[in-house]
């Protein structure tokens, strides 16, 4: 197939495949959630977080696989058990870090620790494997083009969960992401804080990886938001052009995948980070995050009630 001069007969053709309306539904809610939790994840400087819980998650996927197999789990197919384990093994993995590094700034080291024993962990799985372990290692690069139904429904679940849960906590999480020192001071739980942030960003990588990969997770969850900081101040603003860029490289990633040979996750990656680069060079109103983080603190400082009383 190849385009033509008629984009919204492309698109028809291309949207009476399922498997395509699939791929753009699980899109659609996976790029929401990857524009909102990137604006925290810049924020707080915990990209490589991100990206360490995507491998972290893998060495779940790697262990729920084989442990299926160990165990003859007959109502568990390989490709549940390595999203599952993906979530299970992301979030002990942000748990672990979260109660060994109180704060967000300190956090390189034991995110390294801990990454450095999951993917001993995740290896020795692979090896113990006897069979094809394809669901696994599908995770490194993702399978948006082979999202079933069922797993268009676990992402909405997974969606209503994230978002829910960053609207909960988005003041006092914003509050701590500006200066965690001042938010501990004033009696916000820091520690409790950075618990649910990790989590959320663990669930949220798990959901991501089956668009763009374990490998290339920082094209959704990092780039977006590092644009949409140079375009807007104001947290909500950057948080909506977040989502929007996201939204956007995932929706023409997907269409232009149908009609040529190449992975979506290429054409995702690759479009985003050409967005980034202009914005970066050529936009006369940059803003580095950190002045961002300068003038959002001492608008939030000011405004933010004592949360100890």
């Amino acid at each position: 197939m190849a385009f033509s001069w008629n984009l919204a007969s492309d698109f028809q053709q291309m949207w009476a495949f399922p498997f395509m309306q699939h791929a753009f539904e699980a899109g659609t809610m996976v790029a929401v959630i990857a524009g909102v939790m990137g604006y925290f994840v810049v924020l707080r400087r915990s990209t490589f977080v991100a990206h360490a819980f995507s491998e972290i998650g893998f060495a779940g996927a790697s262990g729920a696989v084989y442990l299926a197999q160990v165990l003859s789990i007959a109502w568990l197919s390989s490709t549940d058990a390595a999203a599952y384990g993906m979530l299970v093994g992301s979030s002990l993995g942000g748990t672990t870090i979260a109660v060994l590094s109180r704060r967000s700034s300190h956090r390189d080291v034991y995110v390294g620790i801990v990454l450095a024993f999951a993917l001993g962990i995740g290896l020795l799985f692979l090896s113990l494997y006897t069979g094809y372990a394809t669901e696994a290692i599908s995770l490194l690069f993702g399978e948006i083009l082979g999202i079933a139904s069922t797993d268009v429904l676990r992402t909405l679940v997974f969606t209503i969960i994230i978002l829910g849960g960053v609207g909960l906590i988005y003041r006092p999480l914003l509050f701590s992401s500006l200066d965690e020192a001042v938010a501990e001071a004033k009696g916000l739980p820091t520690l409790l804080i950075g618990v649910v942030f990790l989590l959320l960003v663990a669930v949220a990588v798990s959901v991501a990886v089956q668009v763009t990969g374990v490998l290339l997770i920082f094209s959704l969850m990092v780039t977006p938001a590092a644009t949409a900081q140079h375009l807007a101040s104001k947290p909500s603003r950057v948080i909506a052009i977040s989502a929007a860029l996201a939204l956007m490289v995932t929706w023409v990633g997907l269409f232009v995948s149908f009609y040529e040979p190449y992975p979506a996750s290429f054409f995702i990656t690759a479009i985003v980070f050409v967005i980034y680069i202009i914005v970066r060079v050529f936009h006369r109103r940059i803003r580095t995050p950190g002045e961002h983080r300068k003038d959002w603190k001492d608008r939030v400082l000011v405004s933010t009630k004592d949360y100890s009383s």
